[in-house]
């Protein structure tokens, strides 16, 4: 699911964007036209194949990353892009994608697939246009690559729905529900975008906040919660909460009191808040249970040097409290 080789440079290739008018008779987005597939029926949106993608095609609920650039005819300035953004936001269909034409576009690719389209008026701006950029009636180009997509209708309906309702659903269908969320926050914290990540974290957290009914359904869900549990604890230690760090690692460790993962974060958690007995108390269990962690020697060695400097400024603080008032001169 990562990013394709040319945009890792942050330099993309125009060479598609429209040039000036050509001879014969016809312009650049005419001749285009001769050679592209009608994929809504009408003509209205036309479709090129820059690069092949792999895979299913786009479903319709879908939650995209995309890179694109939107071109009035003979300009090669786009009037929208995106695609110089390391992080191209969430974009879902039917809410964040407006442009009909898009929208067509989008249902025929699949992942890592990179193609250029050809709106007519009914599926761009209209007759209307959006002044100042689009003038009326206006055909425009577009070029879209499909970075990656998450087909989160299932989870995205069942959130919808209240606690009640959701407690009808079958445990195995929360399980999958919650993975799922999980899963997309995964991929949001693998890209840096840690608060984005936090909400489906929350979201999986409050999907598994059902009770159980049988010892083996409790197994089931503490299992899951566990996961979540681990993965709030360290987006909000990315996101320089180490209260809240806390609060989730503790209640991993309310499931597992031996998870090594939960222990290290609760102590970096209290490392952060300067509470470095506790932090100790947490790092030397966690050390115990895998003595060779470098990460965890390393945390320690911080702490051992956190608290040494802590003593220090305690130490001159007490030195200047109770030394004698210097005389001066009258």
């Amino acid at each position: 699911m990562e990013g394709e080789e040319h945009d890792r440079n942050g330099v993309h290739n125009h060479s598609c964007a429209p040039r000036p008018r050509v001879s014969h008779g016809l312009s650049v987005f005419e001749k285009l036209a001769q050679n592209m597939q009608d994929i809504s029926g009408d003509r209205g949106v036309l479709k090129e194949m820059i690069r092949a993608g792999s895979g299913e095609k786009v479903p319709s609920d879908a939650t995209l990353i995309l890179k694109f650039s939107g071109y009035l005819e003979h300009s090669d300035r786009p009037f929208e892009t995106n695609w110089f953004r390391r992080y191209p936001r969430l974009m879902k269909l039917g809410e964040d994608i407006t442009l009909l034409g898009m929208e067509v576009s989008v249902l025929t690719m699949q992942r890592g697939e990179l193609s250029r389209f050809l709106y007519s008026p009914d599926y761009a701006y209209g007759t209307m246009g959006c002044p100042p950029l689009i003038p009326p009636a206006a055909t425009v180009l577009f070029e879209i690559e499909v970075l990656d997509y998450l087909d989160t209708a299932e989870s995205d309906a069942f959130c919808e729905l209240s606690l009640h309702q959701q407690s009808t659903f079958l445990l195995e269908k929360v399980l999958k529900i919650a993975a799922t969320e999980r899963q997309f926050g995964n991929y949001l914290f693998r890209r840096d975008r840690f608060y984005d990540a936090k909400g489906r974290y929350k979201r999986a957290s409050s999907c598994l906040s059902r009770q159980a009914t049988s010892e083996e359904e409790n197994a089931q869900l503490n299992a899951a919660r566990l996961l979540v549990n681990l993965n709030m604890a360290i987006t909000y230690l990315k996101l320089e909460r180490p209260s809240s760090t806390l609060i989730w690692g503790e209640k991993a460790l309310a499931i597992d009191n031996k998870n090594v993962k939960a222990l290290f974060r609760c102590g970096q958690a209290c490392l952060e808040l300067r509470e470095y007995e506790k932090a100790r108390t947490f790092l030397l269990r966690a050390q115990k249970f895998e003595p060779f962690n470098l990460e965890i020697n390393s945390e320690l060695k911080r702490l051992s040097s956190c608290y040494k400097a802590y003593m220090d400024r305690q130490r001159a603080m007490c030195v200047r409290m109770f030394a004698p008032p210097s005389s001066t001169a009258v």
